[in-house]
């Protein structure tokens, strides 16, 4: 089976080489960059029309990108694997305050410019247990704009991404929720959507990582890829 590797926010597609160089040589496995310039949806399915038939990873915004493309696409997602990502905000209010609050970090991307951004990203609590040098800083300078950081914010967020968590029911193909074992949040997040999946969904937590498991232990990450 084909494995297509979505990244996250200000990340690029060179961002899964870790886990790409710890997987073997036998498995079919390529990282592809998230498009730019189209809605929450229609990314999805750009992503799905590239990648074709195959199990679908993503971490974070790959996540949630990956898991739309399951949602409407299921022809094409043979399994699914989740890491640290999320199926979207339910509630209308709390969704229209964090589409607010990416749309005041677009507006400091604009003002304050990429470098004094992702440099303000990478500070946040959330990544508190990822190394300086594996968090690949140059190579988020080097792969991002402004235009393209702010779009992502805009049009791939949170609060701009439809929720799913009445359609998780719905998936029939096997997943794997994967988060680290810091990263409470977005653990307590894979067991609701577990819940909601049913039988074919199972959770796995890496030790000694956080949001960011795939940078701080991608042959952890790895190996589960070979054994799903």
């Amino acid at each position: 089976m084909r494995t297509i590797l979505v990244h996250g926010f200000t990340q690029t597609a060179d961002s899964w080489e870790p886990v790409l160089d710890a997987l073997a040589p036998t498995v079919d496995a390529l990282a592809v960059e998230v498009p730019e310039a189209q809605d929450f949806v229609t990314t999805a399915a750009v992503i799905g029309a590239r990648g074709g038939p195959a199990r679908y990873v993503g971490y974070s915004m790959g996540g949630r990108l990956c898991l739309a493309l399951a949602v409407e696409r299921p022809d094409l997602v043979q399994s699914l694997v989740l890491v640290s990502s999320a199926p979207g905000i339910a509630d209308a209010r709390e969704r229209e305050q964090r589409r607010a609050t990416d749309e005041q970090l677009a507006h400091d991307v604009e003002r304050d410019g990429l470098d004094v951004f992702l440099d303000r990203w990478l500070a946040q609590p959330l990544f508190e247990s990822l190394p300086r040098d594996a968090a690949g800083l140059d190579a988020r300078r080097r792969g991002n704009s402004v235009e393209r950081v702010t779009h992502q914010l805009r049009a791939l967020g949170q609060g701009a991404q439809p929720p799913y968590w009445d359609r998780l029911g719905g998936l029939e193909m096997p997943v794997l929720l994967v988060t680290g074992a810091y990263d409470r949040k977005y653990r307590d997040l894979a067991e609701r959507m577990a819940a909601a999946i049913g039988d074919n969904a199972r959770t796995v937590t890496v030790p000694a990582a956080g949001h960011a498991l795939h940078l701080e232990q991608p042959a952890a990450l790895a190996a589960l890829l070979a054994d799903a």
